[in-house]
C-alpha cells in the first residue's frame, strides 16, 4: 500500500485520478462517510470532523479494519489529519497503521495562497481557510512520525497550480 495524504485542497485526489500503473485507489474519507451516514446519521464529508473524536475513531477503526484485508496494489487517498472542534486528530493512528504493509507515505502539498484560494474557490466543500500554514506544519511532522513508525519513506510533492502533470509525474516515479 501507498498512502498520499495532505491537507484539504492540496489535490491530492486530483493527482491520484492522473496517475497509471493498475493501483486501486481507495479513499478512506469515502469508506468513512459511508459508516458515518448508516451510523450517525451525517449528510456530507465536511460534517465528519465535527463529530466527537470518540465516533471518528469507531469509524476510522472500521474503514483500518477493511483495509487491512486488502490485498494487490493499493494506493490509499487519505490526511495526515484532521482539524476537528478539538483540535488535529491524526489521520492515520499508529493502531491502524500497524496493520497495513505501507510501501511509501506521499505527501501533497502546495504553497499556502495557493491551498487557501482552491479551498475558497471550490464550491463543492465547505471548508475552512484559516490555519492553513498550522495545520501544514502540523501534517509534516505526523507524516514523519507515520514514517518512523511503519518504516516506510516519507515524500512531500509540490502540486502547484498549472502544474499539475509535475506533480504526476514525481509521483508515478514512486510507483514500482
Amino acid at each position: 500500500m501507498i498512502i498520499a495524504l495532505g491537507v484539504p485542497g492540496a489535490g491530492k485526489t486530483t493527482v491520484l485520478k492522473s496517475l497509471k500503473g493498475g493501483y486501486q485507489i481507495v479513499n478512506y474519507g469515502d469508506l468513512m462517510l459511508e459508516i458515518e451516514k448508516k451510523e450517525f446519521n451525517i449528510r456530507d464529508r465536511d460534517e465528519m470532523r465535527k463529530l466527537p473524536i470518540e465516533k471518528q475513531k469507531l469509524a476510522q477503526r472500521l474503514v483500518a479494519d477493511c483495509l487491512a484485508k486488502m490485498h494487490g496494489k493499493v494506493i490509499l487517498d487519505t490526511h495526515c489529519s484532521v482539524a476537528t472542534p478539538s483540535g488535529y486528530y491524526p489521520g492515520l493512528p499508529f493502531e491502524f497503521l500497524k496493520l497495513w504493509k505501507v510501501e511509501a507515505l506521499v505527501y501533497v502539498t502546495a504553497d499556502v495562497e495557493e491551498l487557501k484560494s482552491r479551498r475558497e474557490n471550490d464550491p463543492t466543500r465547505k471548508r475552512d481557510v484559516d490555519d492553513i500554514s498550522m495545520h501544514d506544519s502540523l501534517n509534516r511532522s505526523y507524516l514523519a512520525a507515520y514514517s518512523a513508525f511503519s518504516g516506510a519513506p516519507a515524500v512531500v510533492i509540490y502540486n502547484h497550480n498549472n502544474r499539475l502533470e509535475e506533480a504526476v509525474a514525481k509521483f508515478q516515479a514512486l510507483l514500482k
